[in-house]
């Protein structure tokens, strides 16, 4: 692969974050979440290791809702009328991000809970 091939599959990657960025709602929730999350752990100065677990399960949430809105663009596009494997498809990929995120929100309770109730 030369180099301007490899420039240009950076460019069409980051060409799709930022699509997603706009036009997903939930994708916007996630990354002020993320944002916010990211700013506690600076205030508490987490350890290296506590990052290491912020950082890999906002980056399982955040792909987990691009590859949603791709595999609902795909779906729609193959079945525009409604058919039960493209709801199942659909729904089930939507239940992967619920539970990335619900770990996630658990995730953070569990590094934030004590730093944050001990505070007072």
């Amino acid at each position: 692969m030369n180099s301007k091939k490899f420039l240009l599959a950076f460019k069409y990657a980051f060409a799709g974050i930022l699509a997603c960025i706009k036009k997903e709602r939930n994708l916007k929730i996630h990354l002020v979440a993320a944002v916010l999350v990211s700013c506690l752990g600076f205030y508490f100065n987490i350890s290296r290791f506590e990052w290491l677990i912020l950082v890999l399960i906002i980056s399982l949430v955040i792909v987990l809702e691009i590859l949603n809105s791709a595999l609902e663009a795909v779906v729609d596009l193959a079945s525009p009328k409604i058919h039960p494997k493209a709801r199942f498809a659909k729904d089930a990929m939507a239940g992967a991000v619920l539970v990335a995120t619900i770990g996630a929100i658990v995730v953070g309770a569990i590094i934030f809970g004590d730093k944050i109730f001990l505070c007072r």
